[in-house]
């Protein structure tokens, strides 16, 4: 009788267990659910070929600008130089020989500025980061950090002054 009485137990409490999790499954999945179409109605559709954050058309000069590219040699020294190399060959991150060829400049300038939006959204960055195993972290870079930092890249992919 005792044992009949504990299996019985067992059985009701899986149950409501069992029962709750799937209204706690559904009220998760109606959530987000609605938490995505709102977030669809007020922001436009993601664009992996621009990146998620604010330059939006990056206009280069076919010649380098050569003083840009040497301030973004100080900021890569100081700040990048630890995780890339300017081979292509990957040290912590990836490495940076032909990135200028392989992204467009907006998405570079937004993934150096916005990195984690970019990896938490972009097809790009998420394939890196499944390589590389380790998210780039926030290197407090201005706008004017980026673009010179851009511009040391093109240099490096041998751009011409």
């Amino acid at each position: 009788m005792k044992k009949m009485l504990i299996v019985c137990s067992m059985a009701f409490f899986l149950a409501a267990c069992g029962s709750n999790n799937s209204e706690k499954n559904q009220n998760a999945t109606d959530e987000a659910t609605a938490t995505e179409s709102s977030s669809n109605s007020e922001n436009p559709p993601y664009d992996p070929n621009r990146g998620e954050g604010k330059f939006h058309d990056v206009k280069l000069d076919p010649h380098l600008n050569e003083a840009m590219a040497e301030k973004g040699e100080k900021i890569y020294d100081l700040k990048c130089a630890s995780c890339h190399k300017l081979s292509d060959e990957r040290l912590v991150g990836p490495g940076w020989k032909g990135v200028t060829e392989r992204h467009k400049p907006e998405w570079i300038m937004n993934f150096m500025t916005n990195t984690d939006a970019m990896l938490d959204k972009d097809p790009k960055a998420q394939a890196m980061l499944e390589i590389c195993m380790v998210r780039m972290p926030n290197q407090n870079l201005t706008d004017d950090d980026a673009r010179e930092i851009l511009e040391f890249m093109r240099e490096n992919d041998g751009v011409k002054k």
